[in-house]
């Protein structure tokens, strides 16, 4: 008996998925458990495996196509097997539901999204030099402009004379020249690509934009000496089995300063505030179609090395598109850190449901006043992004002394810990 494959709710936030490929054809054979398509998400592109055994008899949607959770994207069944009925079935059962709705919120449907064009449109440019030439159409050009254009090969047709009524002489030659070719005709085209806007980039536009207007934000910003930390990673990267980084430096530190300071492991949930006893820390590492937040759960109980292993592991699960919903769930304090890039300071937008975010910037050799005297220093600016509705200036500032008193006492911080 023939049975629907439906688009699965593969997260949370997921209202609809759009199919990215399909890893069988009508007439296959496809076994339970045997992977299907790719789904494209809210938050990356999964791999989906089919529940059914059967010959795959229909396919409901194509490739790059989006379509609301629950709807028909396949049906599975006998060879041979007429699924018209079912799919009438099914298509009256969607007009009375769009009907339904359409009488309860009398609104318009959400129109498709664009198939991806490109569109070309010339215009003139304001500097396009016209062809200067007698009543008869002949040119009027000097003698030895014309040799010289002739020995170079130049078009002269393109060209705007600047002698007596419009002659082209030497001098336009010698312009052109320097200009590489310039001073002759320039179409001026413009150009541009539009593409639909995939679901992750949907999903982090609707997101933060809640965020950044519903949520009030303020911003707090701390230089720490970096100098010690340097030494701590160089130290340990001579033992250690896997190779740490800053970034992991700085996420054992915010995980080991949360502790001291609960109430910055917060959420705001609108009549209640959250304040998490479990520390998970999302780390937001850059895709091609946006920006994902996995999770490292219980960062304050982890080692320099197992940190520094998860965080890679995550790294190229998302880059690879196989980062599960388990993996970006549950994040109390989100880090962003684009010193990699070369930037020395920013802002974040908060993460939802997270209070704060940490927007971490580059390690900068930069002079610095120790013990009254001025020497080379490396610095790291950290600005915190916090939600007034839950955190106060007080409570983020003692916060980011606790995360500077630990990142420029290492030891300390790790002390208790192995690496």
């Amino acid at each position: 008996m023939a049975e629907i494959v439906r688009m699965p709710k593969l997260s949370d936030t997921m209202t609809d998925g759009v199919v990215a490929k399909w890893h069988k054809k009508v007439g296959d054979k496809v076994k339970s458990g045997e992977l299907l398509a790719d789904i494209e998400t809210d938050k990356a592109t999964m791999e989906f495996e089919s529940f059914q055994t059967g010959v795959l008899l229909h396919i409901g949607i194509e490739e790059g196509k989006a379509v609301p959770v629950d709807s028909i994207i396949a049906i599975l069944g006998n060879a041979g097997e007429d699924v018209s009925a079912l799919l009438a079935e099914e298509a009256k059962k969607g007009s009375a539901a769009k009907e339904e709705v359409k009488a309860e919120t009398k609104k318009e449907a959400v129109k498709e999204a664009p198939v991806a064009k490109v569109e070309t449109v010339q215009t003139p440019a304001a500097n396009i030099q016209q062809p200067t030439a007698n009543s008869d159409g002949r040119l009027k050009v000097s003698p030895l402009a014309k040799k010289i254009a002739e020995e170079k090969g130049i078009n002269l047709n393109s060209f705007k004379g600047s002698g007596d009524n419009g002659r082209i002489i030497k001098r336009d030659i010698d312009q052109h020249k320097s200009l590489g070719g310039l001073a002759g005709p320039q179409v001026s085209v413009e150009s541009f690509t539009e593409e639909p806007v995939s679901q992750m980039r949907r999903t982090i536009a609707k997101r933060l934009a809640e965020s950044k207007f519903s949520a009030p934000h303020f911003y707090l910003i701390m230089e720490i000496d970096m100098d010690e930390a340097i030494k701590a990673r160089e130290a340990i990267n001579t033992v250690a089995g896997v190779k740490i980084s800053f970034n992991d430096i700085v996420i054992k530190a915010v995980a080991v300063s949360l502790r001291k300071h609960p109430k910055i492991n917060s959420s705001w949930l609108g009549d209640k505030i959250r304040y998490n006893n479990h520390i998970h820390i999302g780390v937001a590492v850059a895709v091609d179609e946006g920006l994902l937040v996995p999770v490292v759960r219980f960062a304050d109980g982890k080692t320099l090395t197992q940190i520094a292993t998860e965080v890679r592991n995550y790294a190229v699960k998302a880059r690879e598109k196989k980062l599960q919903p388990s993996d970006w769930e549950g994040n109390t304090f989100t880090i962003s850190n684009l010193g990699m890039f070369g930037i020395e300071e920013f802002t974040a937008i908060i993460n939802p449901p997270d209070a704060c975010i940490l927007a971490v910037g580059g390690i900068k050799q930069t002079p610095v006043v120790k013990n009254g005297q001025l020497v080379p220093g490396n610095v790291m600016k950290v600005t915190l992004s916090c939600d007034h509705r839950v955190v106060d200036g007080a409570m983020g500032s003692a916060f980011l002394q606790t995360l500077k008193h630990n990142l420029e006492n290492p030891v300390l911080m790790l002390g208790a810990y192995s690496i």
